[in-house]
């Protein structure tokens, strides 16, 4: 993987995280969320922990040390994006998922703001607001009297939830990256996530009102999700990230919501409506923004 050019890289893992959000809503009538998520996550569990043993012997004792914070990624990261957006993806389409999503960089930057005290200049504060109003787009379906009367998408507010998640999650990876040994991280929280998740699997799987349809299409959506979404499009990230820097490789998340867009029209059947090239605009628009030095 390292002899690959890191932008190949950074567009593998953006393909592949796109295609996450047209699976999810794919199979949305086959498989429950919580039922998905865990199962996706055991496969990854086992297909990367061969990978990560090794290390993983020699850093556990500093993993411990830091278990609060593996328990908020885990919460944040492993249980609460991936069930959220699985939970969402009843409601709403993969496109409005997709470009919720696009959102992250922006919430980071709240989060940092408020949290940890990060300042925020000129263009980072310029490129929020913007985002924001392209946030409010998509979930308004363009609709100001939506907006006004508060009147917006179960599914879509489930996204923002999970995109709260999420980026929560990555302001923590930011805050202890040079604390805790990154892939070894990344297996314990998918594990604490296995714990946290089984429950609700147990719960969605012995609940007779609740169906699990296996076909052919879910059994792929598990596989596809478990490895290359999870496993594949990590490490093609990270190595992405090491090679050409952070803020360079953030750009790329631009992608993930044009892959979606494209798997959801070919495969899924949805259709682009003016207000996802509206709100996807302003909202990709700040997130270039808060990208520039100001």
């Amino acid at each position: 993987m390292n002899s690959v050019p890191p932008i190949t890289l950074l567009i593998i893992a953006t393909l592949l995280w796109g295609g996450n959000f047209a699976y999810g809503r794919a199979v949305a009538d086959e498989l429950p969320p919580f039922t998905f998520a865990f199962i996706r996550w055991c496969l990854a569990f086992i297909i990367f922990l061969p990978i990560v043993w090794k290390p993983l012997k020699k850093e556990w004792r500093l993993i411990k040390r830091y278990w609060l914070i593996v328990l908020a990624m885990s919460l944040t990261g492993i249980v609460g994006f991936t069930a959220l957006v699985y939970l969402a993806l009843h409601y709403t389409t993969s496109i409005n998922a997709s470009l919720v999503n696009t959102s992250t960089p922006i919430l980071i930057y709240i989060i940092s703001f408020v949290f940890f005290k990060e300042r925020l200049n000129k263009n980072q504060l310029l490129g929020t607001f913007i985002s924001l109003v392209g946030l409010l787009c998509i979930i308004s379906k363009g609709s100001f009297q939506s907006f006004l009367e508060l009147s917006f998408n179960r599914g879509d507010l489930l996204v923002v939830t999970a995109v709260i998640c999420w980026s929560i999650y990555s302001t923590l990876v930011k805050q202890y990256a040079q604390k805790l040994p990154v892939h070894s991280t990344f297996l314990v929280t998918i594990l604490v996530g296995i714990i946290i998740l089984f429950p609700f699997f147990l719960y969605e799987t012995w609940n007779p009102a609740i169906n699990v349809i296996w076909s052919i299409k879910s059994i792929s959506a598990i596989f596809y999700t478990g490895i290359f979404a999870s496993i594949v499009a990590f490490l093609s990230w990270n190595t992405g990230v090491v090679k050409i820097g952070a803020n360079k490789a953030g750009i790329y998340l631009n992608l993930i919501p044009v892959f979606a867009t494209v798997f959801a029209v070919l495969f899924i059947e949805e259709s682009i409506q003016l207000f996802h090239l509206v709100g996807g605009f302003f909202t990709i628009l700040g997130v270039y923004l808060t990208s520039k030095k100001g």
